[in-house]
């Protein structure tokens, strides 16, 4: 193993190959002008960026963004921020927001770890969610998974006290280490109750394939864990 691999520094994300579709590349195209946050290793005036305050949630690695859309059409008030790193689902969610008339979302197309540690204020989010990140479901690769006790201690430091942070897993596994994790992390109480998982909040909506996965009879695990 040489020294770079040694020293590597974690990712929020593994970059895959995609092409966008026409909708996803019209979206980007036509959104990120109002919508996109370019990262410049800067910290963001979060409420300049949306034109107003209002509660402050951050989603890292929203996918094809269809359930932040949604979470952000039911709660106009609030002010969503999204990072993902794929180029279609950024497209994806764009397009999604102008389909359904959203305009509370901003969205950094980025290694999330660097925009955490470069444009996020300390103390400045009430809302931290990551749902259903990468399982790295081999025991050799588990290290490569984002919840590790450095990572949850740069989110509790952007979080404010009483902010929440929100996963959600449907890899059992991974669901045991991000209690574990969490369970031991200074700074944080678990809202359901010392070792137990949270029954899904309404705010968080079903996405298709947890629905297929509940036919299946799949599980799926929400901690929801609060900065003291």
């Amino acid at each position: 193993m040489s020294e770079s691999e040694k020293h590597r520094p974690i990712r929020s994300f593994v970059l895959r190959a995609g092409r966008m579709t026409p909708a996803q590349q019209r979206g980007y195209d036509e959104g990120w002008t109002q919508f996109g946050l370019d990262y410049d290793g800067k910290r963001l005036n979060i409420d300049e960026a949306f034109g107003r305050s209002g509660r402050r949630v951050l989603e890292i690695g929203f996918g094809m963004g269809q359930s932040l859309v949604e979470m952000a059409a039911a709660d106009s008030e609030a002010n969503f921020i999204g990072i993902e790193v794929h180029r279609p689902g950024v497209g994806k969610l764009l397009h999604g927001m102008e389909e359904q008339g959203v305009s509370n979302i901003r969205v950094y197309c980025h290694d999330a770890v660097e925009v955490l540690e470069h444009c996020i204020a300390s103390d400045s989010l009430d809302c931290v969610q990551i749902f259903f990140p990468d399982p790295w479901h081999k025991k050799r690769h588990h290290k490569r998974r984002l919840i590790q006790p450095a990572f949850v201690e740069l989110l509790r430091s952007r979080l404010r006290v009483g902010g929440v942070l929100h996963l959600a897993t449907d890899w059992e596994n991974y669901a045991e280490q991000m209690m574990e994790v969490l369970s031991d992390a200074p700074g944080f109480e678990n809202t359901a109750g010392a070792g137990h998982y949270a029954p899904r909040p309404e705010s968080r909506p079903l996405t298709k394939f947890e629905r297929r996965g509940e036919r299946l009879g799949h599980g799926v695990w929400d901690l929801l864990f609060t900065r003291t």
